[in-house]
């Protein structure tokens, strides 16, 4: 066989191959959706998902994988199908929920999709198609804040996996979103009870502390980067206005585009919380409450091809303006400076925006079926194109090594 004739042959087994991955993909649909919708009915949070844990890992099971439950951590699970060689393809699911808005981030869909690809890849082993292959399917908790994929990879869970992907509902189609970096704090400012009528100077007013503090970030904010963030709420400011408060705490989240500008920001916040104290006469600690977060190194080989992927399936990229401002962070940017690694958004039929009572609607609703299916189609098909494609990985790991230098 020629050097024409190889390539034309690699190119109609993939189509093949893509075509597997689209008709099992569809003829999953219901089931997908099902679990899906179990997910939003029952929302779960940090570290608690163990419903969506149970369903997740039981349907895994029934479909014929192997699967390793609360490993390594209570509600974390990894599950496998193919022989243990070729290429290690990690696909990554999410299914925690945020308080007060349920699946206001879309995590149910999260599960569905990597689910989703997960199905479309097995059927590829199956099929028994010549081109070699490990599929791992990661479950992971507490991404609202909890950091699980961080505590996951200080166990070695991610070590044996080539590539890893996941991808994201939101109202637009970013295929290569700006992740922060972020990290987390909670800031304590103790002071000393008295009547708040009777002798206030008595006390120490440990509330007044917290709130110079938050005034202190707030003008902090004239000086920051536009890119970068610091928000908080107050979690403790008291138990009764006749109370001197000796207690008050704050609760911060800071974001970057890098890991260097979190650091720095994170002096900055500490800075402003001492100047609080002193002012108020209060102690002060701050102490980080979740590993930090790195921002999303996403890989561009791989990203070219799911946009390729999805291109093929009707889906249309006209949101890349919205990349400058639509900025959040997740731990799988932890993922990422670790193995080459893809988390594109993918666009839901809804004017809302994450973490809203609205996003939590449309992440339940019929129109979020089909594009929550085309994205599980693309990372299965960029996955196809990877491991049939003689050098590619090669090329995926180059591109990772020399983002990691930049």
């Amino acid at each position: 066989m020629g050097e024409i004739d190889c390539i034309y042959f690699r190119v109609k087994m993939k189509e093949k191959l893509k075509q597997i991955i689209c008709d099992t993909i569809d003829s999953k649909k219901v089931e997908l959706n099902n679990i899906s919708q179990e997910i939003l009915k029952n929302p779960e949070l940090n570290f608690k998902e163990f419903k969506a844990h149970a369903l997740l890992t039981s349907y895994l099971e029934k479909e014929g994988f192997e699967v390793s439950k609360s490993t390594p951590l209570e509600t974390s699970f990894i599950a496998r199908y193919g022989k243990k060689e070729g290429i290690k393809v990690g696909v990554i699911c999410e299914y925690d929920a945020l308080p007060g808005v349920g699946h206001a981030c879309g995590h149910n869909l999260i599960a569905e999709a990597g689910i989703g690809a997960a199905l479309g890849l097995k059927a590829v082993i199956d099929s028994k198609p010549g081109c070699n292959f490990h599929l791992i399917v990661y479950g992971t908790p507490a991404e609202e804040g909890g950091g699980g994929k961080c505590l996951m990879i200080e166990k070695g869970v991610f070590d044996e996996a080539d590539i890893c992907m996941m991808s994201h509902p939101a109202p637009y189609e970013i295929p290569n979103p700006i992740w922060l970096a972020s990290s987390q704090y909670r800031i304590v400012f103790t002071g000393k009870t008295a009547h708040a009528a009777a002798a206030p100077w008595e006390g120490i007013n440990a509330l007044d502390a917290a709130v110079a503090c938050y005034n202190n970030v707030s003008m902090l904010r004239q000086q920051m980067k536009p890119t970068n963030r610091i928000h908080c709420t107050i979690v403790d400011g008291g138990e009764r206005p006749n109370i001197i408060p000796e207690r008050a705490e704050l609760f911060y989240f800071v974001r970057a585009q890098t890991d260097k500008e979190v650091a720095s920001m994170v002096e900055r916040l500490r800075a402003c919380a001492e100047g609080a104290a002193q002012a108020t006469g209060c102690t002060m600690d701050m102490k980080q409450s979740a590993p930090s977060w790195s921002a999303v190194n996403t890989n561009q080989v791989m990203i070219d091809l799911y946009i390729e992927n999805a291109k093929s399936l009707g889906v249309s990229f006209e949101d890349d303006h919205a990349r400058e401002t639509f900025q959040a962070a997740t731990d799988m940017g932890n993922v990422s400076v670790v193995k080459p690694s893809i988390h594109p958004y993918y666009k839901i039929q809804t004017e809302e925006i994450n973490h809203n009572h609205g996003f939590t609607k449309a992440a339940g609703s019929a129109e979020s079926q089909l594009p929550t299916l085309n994205t599980a189609k693309s990372m299965a098909m960029t996955v196809i194109d990877i491991v049939c494609e003689e050098g590619l990985l090669q090329k995926v790991q180059k591109g990772f090594k020399e983002s990691l230098l930049s």
